[in-house]
């Protein structure tokens, strides 16, 4: 029996909703899986439901893989839980010989060289920077359900600024999907599966009976985040159908750049008039600071509909308040927040219920040097995959070893342990960064296996080995102990206990591209600060940075998103470029020539940028120069080139701080510049 008095009273309302639609407007750390597990359980329990007629639906194989180790701690197995792409991918496979007989199909390994080769069969670039952003495009476009005819078109209604001309997007699109017809059967790639899934159950009726005799209850997680497109194939699995329970939060739709719309979840009531809808609220996960906080930072969101606005109420024990520090550049962020990470651990936290988040990726290298300078482990996700380590690789391939001996004790724990002590699993930590790291990768992996011996008492070691490639297979690793290092996107659907949020300035978050597309993109990046400050449980800190560099112009402002919130901290006022110091930054000696007053040293003196940096900033003015049909130097001298690779700036106030770049420049260059060093990040 399923004990629902586990639930609060809305979890269990929404838990024991009779069949048919189902609306579960989930604030962040409210318990929606759970809820969405015990409803599943319930239903199942009662006889409502089989199990082998239920498809569970999340975003990610790790959620999916959650979702499947939670029903089983409860006793229920044989609860379908994918992806979209991995259900299609399954469903497609079984189906195909129905709707295209014997033509084979095989999913495209790489887009990047079909992408590639379109684009320079219409003379783009086919550089790496340019053949992301045409996939991309083209990714959004499916996702979107808009075809290569309808794109220029659609282009022309919307805020969305493709990478080149729209009817040039257009045309490399056509050929990258003509190119996937071949002589030996069709490339697919992860949005045809579900396009061809979606047109198999609306053109064959015998496909359609066969999927619906199979599946008659669906579950869809993060329901904001679904595309047209996924709607389509949810539509095409339900018929005529309402048996559909879907859970989501419109405060954390953060993937509109892929084609998501909270539109779905919200006029869900609409669509479903009879519809169930219920809203969890109470947030076990923070304390009543923090969720004070996220309370503040969405609400100052611009038009706000009736689905967004939950009001999230902290149920943890008090904690401290939030912390908000500036400081005078990012080393100095970096170094700073370091010795509190180690006060924390010296205080008891683990480090890995420690995280420190920011809005792009290339924000992360000055905060691996910290940590790395003060001895602190840390994880970078999003880098490389727990099961993908050497030590772990390693450890696997012996328990596979060892798995083969006919005179193994029944424990799977005691064989892993034993079978790991000769790789370096010792009773206690050892010294030095390297053996430690390697000692908790171990451990992790044992904690995992215990993990799983206690969801399935009698498990074996061959039974031990095959969970533990569902495991590697759903991308669902153990906990590592290590600070960890994410992008706001990444952290989505994580929690730490302390929390650091960092680079909180104009043009990072919000970042530059989404202030000049609109407060539609404004209002995006507030929902990303938002979810970044739910993700703590209860140390807060938030910090930004005046400068990029030490010694650097302290230029930058704080986010908007703290107008009202932190304390403000002015941009210092900086002397006119003629009262600078004419004299080498290198020797020390005066200048004389212009070209060495640009580039702030002698030309004879050593540079500090990477040739590599410089010479790929050649290439990209001649490029511009090419377009605008003028000589490169008047896009920049060589000088102007060097001197912006020295001072890598990070933003346009920092790139107006370069000898030799003014407004005129920026307006014209800037973002393309900028977006050149951003790669070297």
């Amino acid at each position: 029996m399923i004990n629902l008095n586990d639930l609060d009273d809305d979890q269990r309302a929404a838990a024991t909703a009779p069949r048919g639609p189902v609306c579960i407007l989930a604030g962040a750390g409210t318990g929606k899986t759970r809820t969405i597990t015990y409803r599943i359980a319930h239903l199942i329990d009662r006889g409502l439901i089989s199990p082998n007629r239920v498809l569970a639906v999340t975003f990610t194989s790790r959620a999916a893989g959650e979702m499947r180790h939670r029903l089983s701690l409860m006793g229920v197995g044989g609860v379908q839980a994918r992806t979209f792409h991995a259900a299609a991918r399954r469903q497609l496979a079984y189906f195909w010989p129905q709707v295209a007989g014997d033509l084979p199909w095989k999913l495209v390994d790489n887009k990047f060289p079909l992408v590639g080769r379109a684009a320079r069969g219409i003379g783009i670039e086919s550089s790496k920077e340019n053949v992301r952003d045409l996939l991309g495009e083209i990714e959004w476009a499916k996702a979107s359900l808009i075809s290569p005819d309808e794109y220029p078109g659609r282009m022309a209604l919307s805020a969305r600024t493709p990478p080149v001309a729209a009817e040039k997007v257009a045309e490399v699109y056509r050929r990258y999907e003509a190119a996937k017809t071949t002589q030996d059967g069709m490339l697919l790639d992860f949005d045809d599966l579900l396009l061809h899934v979606a047109g198999a159950l609306e053109k064959a009726p015998g496909v359609a009976e066969e999927f619906r005799e199979q599946y008659r209850t669906f579950v869809v997680d993060e329901y904001q985040d679904v595309t047209p497109l996924q709607q389509r194939v949810l539509n095409a699995w339900l018929g005529d159908r309402d048996d559909l329970t879907v859970v989501g939060d419109a405060n954390q739709t953060i993937y509109s750049f892929t084609g998501a719309t909270p539109n779905f979840l919200l006029d869900f009531s609409r669509t479903y008039d009879h519809a169930v809808v219920t809203k969890l609220q109470r947030d076990y996960r923070s304390t009543p600071q923090v969720t004070d906080l996220a309370n503040t930072v969405i609400a100052q969101a611009a038009g706000r509909v009736a689905g967004t606005r939950l009001e999230l109420q902290g149920m943890r024990p008090a904690g401290p308040p939030p912390v908000f520090e500036t400081y005078d550049d990012e080393p100095t962020e970096a170094r700073e927040i370091a010795g509190k990470i180690l006060s924390l651990i010296d205080n008891g936290t683990p480090a890995s219920e420690i995280a420190v988040l920011y809005r792009i990726n290339a924000q992360s290298q000055v905060f691996e040097q910290a940590l790395a300078d003060a001895g602190i482990i840390y994880q970078v996700r999003g880098g490389e995959g727990f099961f993908n380590r050497a030590e772990i690789r390693q450890a696997v391939s012996e328990l596979v070893r060892v798995a083969q001996r006919t005179d193994l004790p029944d424990a799977p724990v005691a064989v892993t342990k034993a079978a790991l002590a000769p790789l370096g699993l010792t009773p206690t930590e050892p010294e030095g960064a390297q053996a430690r790291e390697r000692w908790q990768s171990l451990v992790a992996l044992v904690e995992l296996v215990e993990e799983l011996v206690r969801a399935t008492p009698d498990l074996d070691m061959p039974g031990l080995l095959q969970a533990l490639k569902q495991r590697a297979d759903s991308k669902h690793p153990p906990t590592v102990e290590g600070v960890t290092l994410a992008s706001l996107h990444a952290a989505k659907g994580l929690e730490w206990d302390a929390v650091f949020l960092v680079g909180l300035v104009e043009n990072t978050l919000p970042i530059s591209h989404a202030i000049k597309a609109g407060d539609h993109q404004v209002e995006e990046e507030r929902r990303l600060f938002y979810v970044g400050v739910t993700r703590a449980r209860q140390y807060l800190h938030l910090s930004w940075a005046m400068a990029r560099q030490e010694g650097g112009r302290k230029s930058r402002s704080q986010s908007r998103f703290l107008d009202g919130i932190a304390p403000v901290q002015k941009p210092e006022v900086i002397p006119a470029r003629s009262a600078r110091s004419r004299r080498c930054r290198v020797c020390g000696q005066g200048l004389a020539t212009p070209a060495d007053k640009v580039l702030g040293r002698h030309e004879d003196c050593p540079a500090g940028a990477d040739a590599e940096i410089f010479e790929t900033l050649r290439s990209w003015r001649a490029d511009a120069a090419r377009e605008a049909k003028v000589p490169a130097y008047i896009v920049f001298s060589d000088a102007t080139l060097m001197a912006v690779a020295e001072a890598m700036p990070s933003d346009e106030a920092e790139l107006l701080d370069v000898s030799g770049v003014g407004p005129v420049k920026v307006d014209r260059y800037g973002e393309q510049l900028l977006g050149v060093l951003d790669s070297f990040r």
